[in-house]
């Protein structure tokens, strides 16, 4: 017997739980497993992205087209790598949600096929572009450095 793929419901779900299941009393701000599980040292934020893979594959089953599952790997990619800085990175889990933005990503995909093809790419080339620049800057900064007091 074929197994079944999950719901709509029951991505929503799993995204829900993984990013917005409570809410801080007094205030909007909302939150999930993924922010509490991200406390755990050494293995918090790789168990948190694992989870979080889980609406990747229900997208690439269900034929969500690759630009797409790339975007939503790199929401995920982003979360966790940002989400390894200690309380800035728990900070960034409850503000970007990057399992509510797939569930969305899913969905748009399924309603629109295609048609934010191109916002995609825009997003992935400026995060490409973010991370060199990121990567860069303290080796341009070291040249300077070493050119302007080693001349």
């Amino acid at each position: 017997m074929p197994r079944q793929l999950p719901t709509n419901e029951q991505l929503d779900y799993v995204a829900a739980l993984l990013d917005d299941m409570w809410r801080i009393p007094g205030t909007q701000i909302r939150f999930g497993l993924d922010a509490i599980i991200g406390w755990i040292p050494g293995i918090g934020d790789a168990l948190a992205g694992i989870a979080s893979c889980f609406i990747v594959f229900a997208a690439w089953r269900r034929g969500a087209p690759f630009i797409t599952l790339v975007r939503m790997l790199a929401n995920i990619l982003l979360e966790e790598s940002v989400g390894a800085i200690p309380v800035v990175g728990d900070l960034f889990h409850i503000a970007w949600k990057a399992n509510r933005r797939n569930y969305r990503l899913f969905l748009r995909e399924r309603e629109e096929p295609g048609t934010h093809t191109r916002h995609d790419w825009l997003f992935l080339v400026i995060l490409v572009f973010s991370v060199l620049a990121t990567a860069a800057l303290p080796l341009i900064l070291a040249v300077w450095l070493l050119h302007r007091y080693f001349r």
